[in-house]
């Protein structure tokens, strides 16, 4: 049974509604806030809840018919109930809609007009359902194939397409080939338990067997109190003076903003970026088309993006059909910027799903409107649903006397310990007193990195308090993540950055691990960090990062990624796409993006210089 029904406008202006059942509104908000502002309404069904959405645009008057049931029932017939309330509403309203001078069109009629329609469309599915009484045997055309057979001479069976018996003289050869086959000795096996392949032994007398074996390194129980204080270097003499001064670009500094609050630059953009405008006018476009046309080798013309849109010619009303090559196009050009392939699919599709049935004036207004529909899409997707400002949260948790906890996580070799750090040092650049949890206790070098981190970070600021919080190595990490937050609630440390092991999405143990850290410890912020250089292994990681954080939290209502740092981004050029595809994926923000190796190259990213790169050819 359909539980609610409504028409609207795209811009959330609401024509008409009707509930049935005990759906609310949040299955509509939801639709709107995770699929259609997300541009991911190429999917042909939403769930949420206990609830199935389906949806269907009518785009030449800019509207949305949105039908709600529950998922369990599985309802068929939603589709032709869109379709067919879809035509019918256009039919009677779109002219007055188009006209727009004479306001909202009363729709008092139409609640009479749509339960007829709903009536029709249920009763027509019900006979569809009915269970027809099946035929007998005796009436199908097996049985007279079958009477048939039987009836026929063997030497007719061949002519009857039906397969002749089996002569007795071949199946007896066949026979006698498997017990042949079946006796003869297979090749390569060993024939008793232990037994050695020759070549796994070396040759008395060969180089192979004078080499002494190496000498390997002594573990655990083993190793002598000689071994033990040669590989100790907790307590290594690091009070000599430290110069930190080449860690720090003064040219690559914030600004301090009214309030006093340090503020890490801004990505700075290319020229290439800075000659691309947000607002090109349409005049733009027609004269590049113009120069295009006169050109006079029309083959290199049409080499690139743009140039592709310069070679359709202009319709009345775009098509599913005229759109295709175009978004063919674009999704080719999309994955050459590094975004990964599914994404750059989804994307097209429901920018053209968008566009279909949209009146078009002219061969130029073809260009400019499918190059500005994109690029408003981009933008809605990378500008972020949530609030990015860590110093306000951070002061709210100094409100209620507790210290503000985020958590580094991604794949190995990433940069977490290294863009960890430069986060620590935007804030201490803001007062903060800053406890480093070193809970990497898996990779070798880990907790001296961090060591030397907070080394450089103290010398860098003579009044800056920056500690860290270590147990060694083989500990469990979700402990150490514990302890260190109840010691920055003693000591008065504002944020504690809990550094784990990198791990690939895969390892099913390491992640239950990450599971539990996360799960015991319930951090502020779960920041995922990872390169810019990936592209479809993006998707990747990020889906079963939060599946497994998902999976394995035990928890109602387990955490997710809360926000990202895009590390190597000074390497990509204009190949920004992993921006995309990560915030696609998630629905998070990008927080920062790591530029270089020094602690001032953490850098904010600015949407306009991420859509001006994806679209720029």
């Amino acid at each position: 049974m359909l539980d609610f029904f409504s028409i609207a406008t795209k811009g959330g202006l609401v024509l008409w509604s009707k509930q049935y059942g005990p759906a609310q509104s949040s299955p509509i908000n939801n639709l709107i806030q995770d699929v259609l502002i997300e541009e991911r309404s190429s999917t042909q069904i939403y769930y949420k809840d206990n609830y199935a959405i389906k949806w269907t645009f009518v785009n030449d008057l800019d509207l949305i018919f949105i039908a709600v049931y529950p998922k369990a029932l599985g309802l068929t017939y939603i589709d032709t109930l869109l379709q067919a309330a879809s035509t019918q509403f256009s039919d009677r309203y779109g002219d007055r809609i188009l006209r727009k001078s004479g306001g909202i069109p009363q729709l008092k009629d139409w609640g009479v007009q749509f339960e007829a329609l709903l009536q029709t469309i249920e009763d027509q599915d019900v006979l569809s359902k009915k269970t027809k009484q099946p035929r007998k045997f005796e009436q199908t055309v097996g049985y007279t194939n079958s009477l048939a057979y039987a009836k026929a001479k063997p030497e007719d069976n061949k002519d009857m397409g039906k397969p002749a018996l089996v002569d007795e003289d071949e199946f007896l050869r066949n026979i006698e080939l498997l017990k042949k086959k079946s006796a003869s000795p297979r090749i390569g096996v060993r024939k008793g338990r232990g037994a050695k392949s020759p070549a796994a032994s070396p040759i008395v007398g060969s180089d192979d067997s004078k080499k002494k074996a190496k000498e390997g390194r002594k573990w655990d129980g083993k190793i002598s109190a000689k071994d033990a204080k040669s590989l100790d270097y907790s307590n290594s003499d690091v009070s000599e003076a430290v110069n930190a001064d080449h860690l720090v670009d003064q040219s690559k500094l914030g600004q301090h903003g009214k309030d006093g609050t340090y503020n890490v630059a801004d990505l700075e953009a290319s020229d290439e970026d800075e000659s691309y405008s947000e607002d090109e006018s349409e005049e733009e476009y027609t004269k590049i088309s113009a120069r295009s046309l006169q050109a006079k080798k029309p083959a290199a013309a049409s080499s690139g993006l743009m140039s592709f849109f310069k070679n359709m010619t202009g319709q009345k009303e775009m098509t599913a059909e005229s759109l295709e090559p175009i978004m063919s196009k674009m999704k080719e050009h999309l994955i050459n910027k590094n975004v990964a392939a599914d994404i750059a699919q989804h994307l097209c599709d429901s920018v053209a799903k968008g566009l279909v049935g949209q009146t078009l004036g002219s061969f130029k207004s073809v260009q400019a409107h499918v190059k500005q529909s994109m690029e408003t899409a981009l933008k809605r997707i990378l500008t972020p649903k949530t609030s990015v400002d860590l110093l306000r949260d951070i002061a709210q948790a100094q409100a209620e006397k507790r210290p503000y906890t985020i958590v580094f996580i991604g794949v190995n070799g990433v940069g977490k310990s290294t863009n960890l750090s430069k986060t620590a040092f935007w804030l201490l650049q803001n007062n903060l007193k800053v406890l480093i949890a070193a809970c990497d206790t898996f990779r070798s070098g880990a907790v001296e990195q961090l060591r030397v981190h907070a080394r450089n970070l103290k010398a860098l600021e003579q009044n800056a308090v920056v500690d860290l919080y270590e147990k060694g190595y083989g500990k469990d990490s979700a402990s150490i993540a514990k302890e260190a937050i109840s010691s920055a609630k003693l000591t008065g440390h504002d944020v504690v950055l809990i550094d784990t092991a990198g791990r690939m999405q895969d390892n099913d143990p390491l992640m239950r691990a990450l599971a539990k850290l996360v799960t015991v410890n319930n951090p502020d912020k779960i920041i995922f960090v990872g390169e810019a250089l990936v592209g479809n292994e993006a998707v990747d990681q990020l889906t079963k990062f939060n599946a497994a954080l998902k999976d394995y939290s035990g928890l109602a209502n387990p955490r997710h990624i809360d926000g990202m740092i895009l590390t190597k981004f000074d390497t990509i050029d204009d190949k920004v796409g992993a921006a995309l595809s990560m915030t696609y994926t998630t629905g998070q923000p990008i927080l920062f993006v790591g530029t270089g190796q020094t602690y001032t190259d953490l850098k904010n990213m600015k949407v306009s210089h991420v859509v001006a790169s994806l679209l720029r050819e």
